[in-house]
């Protein structure tokens, strides 16, 4: 684990405001998802997730066909498609179109692929104005931080601290009810609407078999974003495509029930090209960026390519129990969680974090939470294998490795196993309290003090299974 991955980790469990938020908010999404998925709700939840599973697994196995068959289709509806290798070919195409066209301004809607590149960035750099249009997007914008979250952007922070950040950012009274708040993102966001020469976007799916970008979302300024301006651009992961129309239907099920809890998001757009004649709204230019930025090199292997199936809903991050601890900044790169936590080793190699699959309890949440049964725990211990075979991994862990064979002996001798578990007994304290560090010194040392800073095992019982047996 690097230091600066251990440092936020730290920042995080020491920030009880933090905590709080972090912990009350995605308690509140997974509550949401338990009670949307209810049997009495919805009885066929695990015949939805097998469907949606298979669904991308045929469309990642045949990636290239349906590629082409979207690509296809968009062109034949007016729109173009471009292929970007990373995030530099991405914005030197949204660079050349703006200058060929004379933009300056560009409106985007919430996207986690072009904060995957840094777009915003890399056009801000050239002397481009681009605005967030997500209010926690926009909120986070202003504050020059990333996103906290896959679905809730700006999870972590209060009303108090937004009223703030629009008090510096915007020149506004200090105003902390939150409908006032939202009145005052309105009111700057739909100038920016009317005066945009562009609108970027992402994609939750593309249509193969009808070339159609969907777009869902729960505010309406992807709407905006995508009609408004006389260019529409959307970028979107090549994994993004699925075959047929009516294979949304199974993930629009799933999609906002595990993100939200809601049945169905409140918009879900269905956009296929640029405004046609006797169309009174819509771009009259309309293209595909689709990226691969490291995806493909998840292609040949059958078992992690399955991280590809992901649709961004979040679930993973609500459920997890590391996640819900040290939040979405403590993780190296824009992906967080239970999923930032496979991809990101995998988009961007295992070196850029080595520490990054082996923050997990493999508790087996994630996989269970998945929508599309992605296989997290494990694919986190193929990746941990990869980076324990790494000489620099292996130098780092001789302790540790010595400490597992110390256990692993212990636990294959019975009589020696019982005598530790009888000692651990007699020194464990009468009332429950912490009782590892204080046992011994030796515990206070090195790892094993770091670990012990923010766990403990329970006390040991007085008597264990193997003495109530013989006594029964």
């Amino acid at each position: 684990m690097s230091v600066e991955f251990d440092q936020k980790i730290h920042q995080a469990l020491a920030d009880p405001r933090l905590q709080l938020a972090i912990y009350t908010a995605t308690g509140r999404l997974k509550q949401h998802r338990i009670s949307s998925i209810a049997p009495d709700i919805l009885p066929d939840y695990q015949e939805l997730r097998t469907q949606a599973n298979a669904v991308k697994k045929h469309a990642i196995e045949n990636l290239d066909h349906y590629l082409q068959e979207f690509e296809r289709n968009v062109e034949a509806h007016g729109g173009k498609v471009i292929y970007a290798k990373d995030g530099e070919e991405v914005a030197d195409f949204v660079l050349s179109l703006a200058k060929e066209r004379g933009a300056h301004l560009i409106v985007k809607s919430k996207s986690m692929t072009t904060e995957e590149v840094d777009l915003n960035e890399r056009l801000e750099h050239h002397g481009l104005e681009s605005v967030e249009t997500d209010l926690g997007e926009y909120i986070l914008q202003l504050a020059h931080e990333r996103p906290y979250h896959i679905v809730a952007p700006a999870l972590h922070y209060t009303r108090y601290d937004v009223a703030n950040i629009f008090e510096k950012r915007l020149q506004v009274p200090n105003e902390t009810v939150i409908e006032k708040q939202t009145a005052i993102a309105r009111s700057v966001l739909r100038e920016k609407f009317l005066a945009a020469d562009i609108g970027i976007s992402g994609a939750n799916f593309l249509i193969a078999d009808s070339g159609a970008v969907v777009i869902i979302e729960n505010e309406g300024n992807a709407r905006l974003t995508t009609s408004a301006p006389r260019i529409h651009i959307a970028v979107a992961g090549i994994e993004k495509v699925i075959p047929r129309a009516q294979d949304l239907a199974v993930f629009l099920k799933l999609l906002a029930r595990s993100a939200t809890g809601q049945l169905l998001s409140v918009y879900t757009s269905f956009l296929s090209g640029p405004r046609r004649p006797g169309e009174i709204d819509g771009p009259d230019e309309f293209y595909v960026v689709l990226l691969d930025n490291g995806r493909t090199k998840l292609l040949p292997d059958r078992g992690k390519r399955q991280s590809l199936y992901c649709i961004r809903c979040g679930a993973c991050l609500n459920t997890c129990p590391v996640y819900r601890k040290i939040g979405g900044h403590s993780f190296p790169w824009v992906y967080s969680g239970p999923i930032g936590a496979i991809i990101t080793p995998q988009f961007k190699g295992v070196a850029h974090e080595p520490g990054l699959p082996f923050a997990s309890s493999l508790c087996g949440a994630c996989g269970e939470v998945c929508p599309v049964k992605i296989d997290i725990p494990k694919i986190l211990l193929d990746l941990r294998s990869e980076v324990k075979k790494s000489e620099t991994r292996e130098k780092q862990n001789r302790l540790e490795k010595l400490a597992f064979q110390v256990f692993a002996w212990v636990v294959t001798h019975p009589r020696i196993y019982e005598l530790a578990g009888r000692i651990a007994a007699s020194l464990a304290p009468g009332d429950g309290s912490r009782w590892i560090s204080s046992v011994t010194p030796a515990m206070n040392i090195g790892p094993v003090r770091a670990w012990l800073s923010q766990r403990d095992l329970p006390p040991p019982p007085s008597k264990s299974f193997r003495q109530m047996w013989r006594r029964r």
